[in-house]
């Protein structure tokens, strides 16, 4: 019996931990970026940031109106480069939208289009 309890209140606090998880998981995901730029300036911008930031950017991607960026970062203590990473640039009416970026990346990348 007593093991059937401690068995049932672990499943209970993994349970809780996953709903608790939850929430901040979709907190991830918030409202893309919106710029009034072309797609050609976005993309050379999206290139400088990366390269600036010590990131290997392998190919650049035409869609129809999407363009997807693959990049790899190193690995820890800089042997080797990880697995490709991507980054989405859409254009939505006369506007270009920058999808699954890293948050740091995306900040970069705000400022230049600022300026």
């Amino acid at each position: 019996m007593r093991a059937f309890r401690r068995v049932l209140w672990c499943g209970l606090a993994f349970a809780g931990l996953g709903i608790a998880a939850a929430p901040a998981h979709a907190q991830g995901n918030g409202k893309a970026k919106h710029y009034a730029v072309t797609s050609d300036r976005a993309v050379s911008i999206t290139r400088n940031v990366l390269v600036q930031r010590g990131y290997n950017v392998v190919r650049v991607e035409r869609v129809g109106l999407t363009q997807v960026v693959y990049y790899r970062v190193k690995k820890n203590r800089g042997k080797g480069w990880g697995p490709p990473q991507r980054l989405v640039i859409r254009t939505v009416r006369d506007r270009v939208v920058f999808e699954d970026v890293e948050p740091s990346v995306l900040i970069d990348i705000d400022m230049k289009l600022k300026l």
